[in-house]
C-alpha cells in the first residue's frame, strides 16, 4: 500500500487530538481524477513535513528528503549496540532474565538476539499491557511460551493486575537453583536482569516491583557504571538495562506492528500509511470494534484509504473544500488504538505467526 500524508495548509477543526502540535505544512495538494475526487498519490509524488532534529548521538536526523516509509524502516541508534555489550557483561552477576514484551505483539516486541545474548540463563517472559490485549490471545501466548521452555506471565503494570504473581513465578523458574542454595546453606538473594525493547513498559514494571523497596545505583565488577539495581519488597534484586532493539527489520510485518504500538518514533514514519495498514488488519480481525467506535456501517470497504477518509468524515475532520484531513484522522486512529479506546486488540496470534522469532 502506498499512501501519504497531506501536505497543505490546514485549518484546525473539531476532533483534533489536543496532544499533538499541529504546525503548518506547505506543499502541493493532491491531484484529482476526472470526477474531481482526491486521488491517492503515487510514492514518487510524496513530500513530507519538516521534522525537528533529534540528538545525533543516539538517533538519526530525519529530514523531508530522507523520511522513511514503513517498508524501509531501519532503526538502530548507537546506544543499542552498547546495551548489547552491557547485557553480556552482566550475565555472570544474575540468576535469571526477565524479558518484558507487549502482550498485543508478543513476538514482534521480542528481541531476536536475546537468545544468543543471554545463553542458558532461565527466562521469565512478562506479557505487559495485557489489559489492552485480547484475553483469548494472551492465554494462547502464555501456552505458546511455556511449550517452548520459557516461563510466562501476563500483567498490566499500569493497574498492577497480575504483578503479584511475579515473585512466585520467578521462584518457580529458579526452583532447582534455590534448592541447591538451600542444601549448601547459602543465604543468597535472587538477582534478575530486566530486558526489553523500547515502549514495552520495562520501567513501569520495575517501578511497580520496586514499590516499598529502595532504588540504588552501584558499581559492581563487570557492570557499567550507572547500571541500576532495584530491590523489591521480598529482597529480589532487579538489574535495569536500557531498551534494546534489533539492528535490522528484515520482516516488515514486525516493523509495522512495532510502529502501530509506538515502539518506533512517529517522527520517522508516514502516519497515514501506518494508519491505513492498521485499519486493514482491524477490518479483517476486529470489524465490530471498528464499526462501534467510528459509527461505521458494515460491510466495510476493503480499501483502507477510503476507510480512513470515512473515519475522518465521521469525526468532522474537514478542511476547506470539504476534503478530509487524513493526517488528523490517521493520528486519531493510532492514538485510540494505542490507548485501548478501540477495545482489547492483539495483532499477533500463535497459530498465525509460527516460530519466526524463536
Amino acid at each position: 500500500m502506498a499512501v501519504t500524508r497531506r501536505n497543505q495548509n490546514k485549518k484546525t477543526g473539531a476532533g483534533h487530538p489536543g496532544s499533538r502540535d499541529k504546525a503548518k505544512q506547505t506543499g502541493k495538494r493532491y491531484g484529482a481524477n476526472a470526477g474531481g475526487q482526491k486521488r491517492r498519490p503515487e510514492p514518487e509524488q510524496r513530500s513530507h513535513r519538516p521534522r525537528k532534529s533529534v540528538d545525533k548521538s543516539s538517533e538519526p536526523v530525519i529530514t523531508p528528503e530522507n523520511q522513511p516509509d514503513i517498508a524501509n524502516i531501519q532503526w538502530f541508534p548507537g546506544h543499542m549496540a552498547r546495551t548489547r555489550r552491557k547485557i553480556k557483561e552482566s550475565l555472570p552477576l544474575i540468576d535469571a532474565v526477565v524479558e518484558i514484551v507487549d502482550a498485543r505483539i508478543p513476538l514482534a516486541s521480542r528481541n531476536p538476539e536475546l537468545d544468543s545474548l543471554t545463553g542458558r540463563k532461565p527466562r521469565l517472559v512478562i506479557l505487559n499491557k495485557a489489559d489492552l490485549a485480547d484475553e483469548a490471545a494472551t492465554r494462547r501466548w502464555i501456552a505458546y511460551f511455556r511449550s517452548r521452555g520459557l516461563a510466562a506471565l501476563a500483567v498490566d503494570c499500569k493497574s498492577g493486575r497480575g504483578c503479584n504473581q511475579f515473585q512466585p513465578a520467578l521462584r518457580e523458574l529458579l526452583h532447582d537453583l534455590l534448592e541447591k542454595w538451600e542444601s549448601k546453606g547459602a543465604n543468597r538473594t535472587i538477582r534478575a536482569m530486566v530486558v526489553g525493547i523500547p515502549n514495552v513498559g520495562k520501567s513501569s514494571f520495575i517501578n511497580r516491583m520496586n514499590r516499598g523497596g529502595k532504588a540504588k545505583v552501584e558499581d559492581r565488577p563487570g557492570v557499567t557504571r550507572m547500571n541500576q539495581w532495584f530491590v523489591t519488597e521480598d529482597g529480589t534484586q532487579l538489574l535495569d538495562t536500557p531498551g534494546v532493539l534489533w539492528p535490522k527489520f528484515e520482516d516488515q510485518n514486525v516493523a509495522m506492528r512495532l510502529a502501530f504500538t509506538g515502539a518506533i518514533k512517529d517522527q520517522v514514519l508516514n502516519l497515514e500509511e501506518m494508519a491505513c495498514e492498521l485499519l486493514s488488519i482491524l477490518r479483517a480481525d476486529y470489524t465490530p470494534l471498528l464499526t462501534e467506535r467510528y459509527k461505521l456501517t458494515p460491510p466495510l470497504t476493503e480499501d483502507s484509504w477510503i476507510l480512513l477518509q470515512e473515519i475522518g468524515r465521521r469525526r468532522g475532520m474537514l478542511v476547506s473544500g470539504g476534503e478530509v484531513d487524513t493526517e488528523r484522522a490517521a493520528i486519531t486512529v493510532l492514538d485510540e488504538y494505542r490507548g485501548g479506546k478501540l477495545g482489547r486488540i492483539t495483532l499477533e496470534w500463535p497459530d498465525k505467526e509460527g516460530d519466526s522469532h524463536g
